[in-house]
């Protein structure tokens, strides 16, 4: 790297201006550093620098506020972004008003000088300088490094169409981050349409993603709108999209290709104009492996993945998220609440199987029965041992394992449960796995597995079909 090449850094953090300017300096960039916005400001107008690093809390000026102007007299000067204000907001406000990097304080002196070096070597990239509103509520919850990294993924993809899937156990809020990214998106002004497989009978599945027309099939007495139509200049978000039919996974992998779809019935095409977001709580890779997910739906949707970290995975966020709920809970006129050192101790080591749903339910529960102003943990522990499991009966049946599954399920989702299909999601989830054992048990013999299912031999066809069970070549 030349020797000209400047760097101005600006944070009103001493320490944190030797350091960068030893990290820097090593790095071999000429290095001038400053507390304050003005002088950078200052810095700027006279065409000094090459880059700029800059604090987004300073004592006269936010950094924030500073890059559009940067942008306007300078718009080829790379600007980085750091702060201690690690939240999605303050990511997307710095990459919306034309920031190159943000980073989160602390920050790895490494990462930093990787993303100086490609600051000055990539090409710029026309940016999306239209500013995020302030004062809006926080999609996203957290500040541990975890959540750092999802900010930083969800800020980049903003002012793209690219397709995001967005993988994460149940309630690790899959739905918050795709609204995120149409909120703060260049579709904000279109609708966001959302749709759960998990929650749809399959044989409806195809009307309501692409709609119908009058005499479609028996009950459609007239022309229905579907999912993606209503989305038209938006984002259409397909949650559970693990739980989608075959069928109608050939069909929308057939809109992605080709960009139009046709009504169930109709014949004329329509253009998809939609930005697609997926979410699945499974795992995608394994259900190919299966033959319940087509390989090329999973890179088509897969353009871009987001992993939400569950919560055992960022203990250190549910202070915060705690302090959010109750805030929720005070402003729907529950009564105000406190935990103390204690209870919070004892909520970091639950294991939250239902991760941030579940603890917002318990918040609420917490909000809503007790008298007591200050929450400690013996009520903590109280909670959680009702929400536990129920004390296991002799022996370990089969109901028993499928009890404890459901009792799982419904303490996690709480009040989010689909309105329908439950009873088909458990019944797939059961008889896959005892079908599929029972032929190999009986190797491959369907008359056998038959009679020992106490099927009759028709109906093990249709389920082995309907389930896409594979079968061994040969067998009767």
């Amino acid at each position: 790297m030349a020797a000209a090449t400047t760097i101005l850094v600006a944070d009103d953090d001493n320490a944190i201006r030797t350091v960068l300017n030893r990290a820097l300096g090593r790095a071999g960039y000429d290095v001038r550093t400053t507390g304050n916005a003005s002088t950078l400001w200052h810095w700027v107008q006279n065409g000094e620098g090459d880059l700029v690093i800059t604090d987004v809390v300073m004592p006269d000026e936010s950094g924030l506020a500073l890059i559009p102007r940067i942008r306007e007299i300078r718009p080829e000067l790379r600007i980085i972004v750091m702060s201690a204000q690690s939240t999605l907001l303050t990511a997307v406000q710095a990459t919306e008003r034309g920031a190159f990097e943000y980073l989160p304080k602390p920050f790895d002196l490494n990462e930093l000088v990787n993303v100086v070096r490609r600051a000055l070597e990539v090409p710029r990239l026309a940016a999306d300088t239209a500013q995020a509103a302030t004062g809006e509520q926080l999609p996203l919850i957290g500040r541990s490094p975890a959540m750092q990294e999802i900010y930083r993924t969800l800020a980049r993809m903003m002012a793209t169409d690219l397709t995001v899937l967005i993988v994460g156990e149940s309630g690790t809020g899959k739905e918050l981050a795709a609204r995120a990214l149409h909120d703060y998106g260049k579709r904000r002004k279109g609708k966001f349409v959302a749709i759960n497989m998990a929650a749809i009978p399959r044989e409806l599945v195809e009307s309501e993603l692409f709609g119908h027309e009058k005499g479609a099939f028996t009950g459609a007495i007239a022309r229905s709108t579907g999912r993606f139509e209503q989305a038209n200049g938006g984002t259409l978000f397909l949650d559970e999209i693990g739980d989608m039919p075959p069928e109608a996974q050939t069909r929308l992998l057939r809109v992605l290709q080709e960009g139009e779809f046709t009504t169930v019935g109709g014949h004329t095409p329509m253009r998809a104009d939609v930005r697609i977001i997926a979410a699945t709580h499974h795992d995608l890779r394994r259900l190919i492996r299966q033959g319940l997910f087509r390989e090329d739906l999973y890179y088509r949707l897969n353009v871009v993945p987001v992993r939400l970290p569950p919560v055992r995975e960022r203990t250190e966020d549910i202070p915060e998220l705690v302090r959010h709920f109750l805030a929720q809970a005070t402003a729907e006129n529950l009564p105000w609440k406190i935990l103390d050192n204690d209870a919070m101790e004892r909520l970091k080591r639950h294991t939250w199987p239902g991760n941030v749903r579940e603890l917002e339910n318990l918040v609420r529960r917490l909000a809503a029965l007790y008298s007591q102003e200050v929450i400690g943990a013996d009520v903590i522990d109280a909670e959680l041992s009702e929400t536990a499991a129920a004390p296991e009966p002799e022996g370990n049946g089969l109901a028993h394992s499928v009890e404890k599954h459901l009792q799982t399920y419904f303490t996690a989702h709480g009040n989010e449960l689909p309105a329908t299909g439950l009873h088909e999601r458990v019944l797939r989830e059961v008889e896959r796995p005892l079908i599929t054992l029972t032929l190999q048990a009986t190797r491959g013999n369907q008359i056998k597995a038959s009679q020992v299912l106490g099927l009759n031999r028709n109906t093990l066809r249709k389920k082995i079909r309907d389930l896409h069970i594979p079968v061994v070549r040969g067998a009767k």
